[in-house]
């Protein structure tokens, strides 16, 4: 699992033939990002699924009503899952293939978003202390720094400034970057990760391995700078693994399969029932923060929200039955 690179985008043929390579060579092309073609793709191809493999020519408005009502009602899908599919078929139909379906009378789905799970600081402490590092270190920074678990593992050695104390995200959702804190508590452990990858890396210049992936068009923009040190991943993997996209081997960061296995093992055997894995260390740094009463727009920051309704959903957990509110049987 450790050798795979699913979050390089992989080659498509020069000159593609098939809707969905040309799909996403229009994608690139408008600099869409990977995550959002994946997610795209995803649901064009469910949506002709739907409709027994008919072209998307073939098709109009009441077949994209008949697919969203089917979300909604059959899969009983979530507003957001809803919109995204919505979002997908719009930006095949009328951005790519330039195809105007008019107005759509469809049902919206009723499912609201469930509140986020949230660990105890209990419960943090029982899942870390069950971790060996790397593990134990990258579940530490998505508690101690509201990071997702791309943002952990694309973490290059440049992006840590242990002066300011601070890190720097590249490229998280929606291809923003952001500054978050650089948890004093982490940085001699960070070093010693940070000693690692240099080691992985004088490793690898001997032995021929390629430099490391650098996105988008910066590989041309900036010859030579992925085989710097300081593009190195901060959380390598232990074998190289193939570029998708180029060939060429190269030493990629862990994957994120192998934290969520391990992270889901340690919260079974610290007895925790929550459904739960590695992002709900975010929820959990973000919940802190507002207990002990920061502004919830220094929160929105951190975490790198671009709505602050998002942020917003940590309040409903923090109101557990009401402010303030003493129950019945507690008076007894």
């Amino acid at each position: 699992m450790t050798n795979r690179a699913d979050d390089i985008p992989r080659a498509l043929p020069e000159r593609p033939t098939r809707l969905m390579d040309q799909f996403r060579a229009w994608m690139r092309s408008r600099h869409y990002s990977y995550r959002t073609e994946q997610s795209y793709v995803h649901w064009v191809v469910a949506f002709i699924r739907f409709h027994k493999r008919r072209h998307p020519r073939e098709m109009g408005a009441h077949h994209i009503e008949a697919f969203l009502n089917h979300l909604s009602v059959n899969r009983r899908c979530s507003i957001g899952t809803q919109k995204i599919a919505l979002n997908a078929i719009n930006c095949l139909y009328r951005k790519f293939l330039q195809i105007d379906y008019g107005q759509l009378s469809y049902r919206g789905s009723r499912r609201q978003p469930r509140v986020p799970v949230v660990f105890s600081e209990a419960e943090v402490l029982a899942i870390i202390e069950r971790l060996a590092d790397p593990f134990k270190l990258m579940a530490e920074l998505m508690y101690g720094a509201g990071l997702r678990v791309s943002e952990v593992l694309r973490l290059r050695i440049k992006d840590l400034d242990f002066d300011q104390g601070q890190l720097i995200v590249r490229e998280g959702k929606g291809r923003r970057d952001r500054i978050t804190m650089l948890p004093r508590s982490l940085q001699e452990r960070l070093g010693a990760q940070v000693l690692l990858a240099r080691w992985y890396y004088q490793r690898d210049q001997q032995s021929g391995v390629g430099p490391a992936w650098m996105p988008y068009g910066l590989a041309r923009k900036y010859p030579g700078q992925a085989s710097q040190l300081g593009w190195q991943f901060i959380f390598p993997s232990k074998e190289p693994a193939t570029d998708p996209q180029t060939g060429i081997v190269r030493r990629h960061h862990h994957h994120p399969d192998t934290i969520r296995k391990y992270v889901k093992r340690a919260a079974v055997d610290a007895g925790i029932t929550k459904l739960c894995g590695p992002h709900t260390f975010r929820h959990s740094f973000a919940t802190r923060l507002l207990e002990a009463g920061y502004d919830i727009r220094t929160v929105q920051e951190l975490l790198g929200h671009s709505d602050v309704s998002t942020t917003q959903r940590y309040l409903h957990v923090l109101n557990r039955g009401g402010v303030g509110v003493i129950s019945p049987v507690d008076r007894r």
